[in-house]
């Protein structure tokens, strides 16, 4: 089972494959890996002591980063993810930490989770992947229906309170990019074509 594996320069961490959107361009629709790993889909879902176990078994100082981001939305399991993100913000040196996530966390969680964010988190990576809520849908296929890309907006804006760095991303060729960076820079946020 792999929790996990290197890409680059960072150490990418798997949690779950669960995730609240289908989207019709999801890597994990083309095959089993990424970077270094075998394949990501999880037998099971590690407990988080088994993944901190397995991100300090790497050696965290190692990487230029600690990204969490697998075959699903680390967000699903938010309690693990912060409760980890917190025990290797006490490491020496302390790792710089991304979350790569489709912005869903508070829909998720049925509250504002942007607070629980600060001092955890150094870059979110939120993923954007369409210029409106109705393109969002038909791409993307969120349990949340027309709700969801309001409801990533809404994570976007707040969190950008308590995260140093907030990106929001797109696929390259799947929507209207110059749309979506406007949407970004209206935002104050960071744009990326991925």
């Amino acid at each position: 089972m792999t929790i996990t594996y290197r890409v680059g320069g960072g150490l990418y961490v798997n949690m779950t494959n669960r995730c609240t959107n289908d989207c019709s361009f999801c890597i994990r629709k083309i095959g089993d890996s990424v970077g270094d790993a075998g394949s990501l889909w999880l037998d099971r879902e590690p407990d988080r002591g088994e993944i901190l176990d397995d991100i300090l078994r790497r050696g965290p100082a190692g990487y230029g980063e600690i990204v969490f981001c697998g075959f699903g939305e680390p967000t699903q399991r938010l309690d693990d993810l912060l409760w980890i993100c917190g025990q290797l913000k006490q490491t020496d040196p302390a790792p710089y930490i991304r979350v790569n996530t489709n912005g869903h966390a508070s829909l998720i969680a049925g509250r504002d989770t942007a607070p629980e964010f600060f001092g955890l988190v150094d870059k979110l990576s939120i993923s954007l992947n369409a210029a409106s809520a109705e393109e969002y849908d038909l791409l993307c296929r969120p349990v949340f229906g027309p709700d969801a890309y309001r409801g990533l907006l809404d994570f976007a804006a707040k969190v950008k309170a308590y995260v140093p760095e907030v990106t929001l991303s797109i696929v390259g060729g799947a929507t209207d990019t110059e749309a979506c960076r406007a949407i970004a820079a209206g935002m104050g946020l960071q744009f990326r074509v991925r």
